[in-house]
């Protein structure tokens, strides 16, 4: 990091289909393929210390941004994360921790709350790098995307980065990287939760042999690799400035894990240039999706003059294992090199895929799509809205496509042997202009709207109830003032009320038509400025548009900041204007 001294679209997916929507407003253009059983390295430019997860039914992806913003992306195929559009999960603007956000990573424990996603950074002050320490959120709910709610720091004064954890024997511990002296070194902390740290901190690597020191002295980005009862620490070696940043190995081969003594350091590097690739590091590990393999994801760069900057990318090869339980990763894979995609990718998907439910209502019988069964091929037909098996999530896959995988069942919407004469399971028709034919999108039950810019969600000032309160953003917390839920009026369009005011819901004020009216908490709410059409869009966002004026839900000039204004705005179809529906 800078100064630390650093797709043949399948004909067939046998459940898993890929659906096209043709929702009205919403264009959808010719989708990419996806479904090639070979991919090439990289994965995606500007990557640096990447972080990669499988996780019912897609990948996860999170790099290093330098900025104030948290971006992941998502795709069901591994070469998808090339272009599946990047989702800003957090953001933040206190001078503090606002700045050059480094090493994202997010790992699903078992916490305080449950099995949440704990998503840890570094981050540092306004004006320099000189202040950078690992943060801390905890997920809503079990979706990697989101929304996060802010924990804390392990070490608010202190320099740390490149956190990560490890669980020993039950117990959870806390990784990271700090100086100590002119040696940035690996450390290790036990932790009471993922975000507490307590007792001693210890220091289990230091930089000791010839290629731990070149262009400086630097042990960091400890990764956890476990294999048959063994603990093991990868991590990166030397400076990320030169060619020669690579791998190395600790073993747990001690009891205890606080002590040094316990841990031994293989003395040659395991994974380092080769390839036509230089400065190999700073990696993670991930399973494929049938959780047969096991793959790397580090970054890389192009030439031997390229340091820390935005020429590393993202690269990802699978490895295999040593008769001693140690992993052999290989050399690391050429740009001209076609590798096989991850085991299962290309296998029915079967998955409690996250994001928000919506219902699919018929406009003729106000009836909803519903699976009749959990078997494949059961059918799909109308039946009761309230029912789990009604519950349908929209998984963006590329490029307006999309697969609707059923919440209650776990398969996805499929069109029987991809036919096309009248008639056709499930069933698709020749457009007759009826009521019959058209369907709407209905989120089902609580959800929180996150801007697609910032990360953080609507929310009503201070949880008020009275009418006229203001609508911002504000970083999740859990308050009924940030869960919203959407109920229908007529012709597509819906009253969005706050969890806390069942009474209240999202308004234009004084239902003016102009750029900029405030977005407000209204208890006068049979007016059409409380009534907003929710439309998809091809990025697997949504924009809502006020049914009085026309406008967009906006996010007032793309603010970052805690509080920044919601109004309505003409669309101008960036970012801001663009918000997620997230499960809470």
């Amino acid at each position: 990091m800078l100064t630390r001294a650093r797709t043949r679209l399948v004909a067939a997916l046998a459940v898993a289909t890929m659906v096209a929507l043709a929702l009205v407003g919403v264009n959808t253009p010719s989708a990419n393929a996806v479904g090639e059983t070979t991919f090439r390295n990289p994965l995606l430019a500007n990557g640096a210390d990447p972080w990669l997860q499988y996780f019912e039914g897609n990948y996860y992806l999170a790099t290093t941004t330098w900025t104030s913003q948290l971006v992941m992306r998502k795709s069901p195929t591994l070469a998808g994360l090339s272009t599946a559009p990047p989702v800003y999960v957090w953001s933040e603007t206190a001078a503090d921790s606002c700045c050059n956000f480094w090493a994202f990573e997010f790992h699903r424990l078992n916490g305080p709350n449950g099995m949440r996603w704990y998503l840890m950074f570094t981050s540092g002050h306004a004006a320099n790098l000189d202040r950078q320490h690992l943060t801390v959120l905890e997920s809503a709910g079990d979706d990697p995307l989101g929304p996060y709610i802010h924990r804390g720091s392990p070490m608010p004064t202190t320099w740390n980065i490149d956190g990560s954890y490890v669980t020993i024997g039950g117990q959870l511990y806390l990784l990271w990287s700090e100086w100590q002296g002119a040696d940035q070194s690996i450390w290790i902390a036990r932790m009471t939760n993922p975000w507490t740290i307590t007792g001693s901190k210890v220091l289990i690597s230091r930089p000791t042999y010839s290629w731990e020191t070149a262009g400086g002295r630097t042990n960091e980005g400890a990764e956890p690799l476990q294999r048959n009862g063994k603990t093991m620490l990868v991590y990166s070696a030397s400076s990320c400035n030169t060619p020669d940043y690579k791998l190395g190995l600790l073993t747990l081969t001690g009891s205890n894990p606080l002590s040094a003594s316990s841990w031994t350091k293989s003395p040659n590097p395991v994974f380092q240039r080769g390839n036509g690739v230089y400065g190999p590091g700073h990696n993670g590990f991930f399973k494929s999706p049938d959780g047969t393999e096991d793959w790397i994801v580090y970054h890389g760069n192009a030439s031997a003059s390229q340091g820390c900057g935005d020429t590393r990318s993202t690269r990802a090869q699978r490895f295999t294992w040593n008769a001693d339980n140690t992993p052999n990763f290989g050399a690391p894979a050429s740009t001209s090199t076609s590798l096989a995609v991850p085991s299962g990718e290309l296998g029915p998907i079967s998955a409690n895929v996250q994001g928000g439910a919506y219902t699919l209502v018929n406009r003729d019988s106000g009836q909803c799509l519903t699976a009749t069964g959990t078997a494949d091929g059961a059918n799909v037909a109308q039946g009761d809205c309230s029912a789990a098996a009604s519950r349908w999530v929209l998984d963006h896959t590329a490029d307006g496509w999309y697969r609707l995988v059923n919440r209650s069942t776990r398969k996805v919407l499929d069109l029987a042997d991809c036919g096309t004469a009248d008639g056709t399971d499930i069933r698709q028709w020749a457009w007759l202009d009826n009521n019959c034919q058209q369907w709407r999108l209905a989120p089902a039950g609580n959800v929180a709207v996150t801007s697609v810019q910032s990360g953080k969600v609507l929310d009503v000032a201070d949880c008020s109830t009275g009418s006229g309160a203001d609508v911002r953003a504000w970083a999740y917390n859990g308050a009924n003032c940030q869960r919203w839920s959407f109920t229908h009026t007529d012709n597509g369009y819906y009253r969005i009320r706050p969890a806390h005011n069942t009474s209240g819901c999202l308004a234009v004020a004084g239902s003016s038509t102009t750029d900029g009216a405030n977005i407000e908490q209204s208890t006068a709410c049979s007016g059409t400025n409380s009534q907003f059409r929710m439309e998809a869009l091809t990025d697997g966002s949504v924009r809502l548009l006020a049914r009085h004026s026309g406008k967009a839900v906006d996010l007032a000039n793309c603010g970052l900041a805690m509080g920044t204004n919601i109004a309505q705005w003409s669309w101008l179809d960036n970012i801001c204007q663009r918000f997620h529906l997230r499960a809470v």
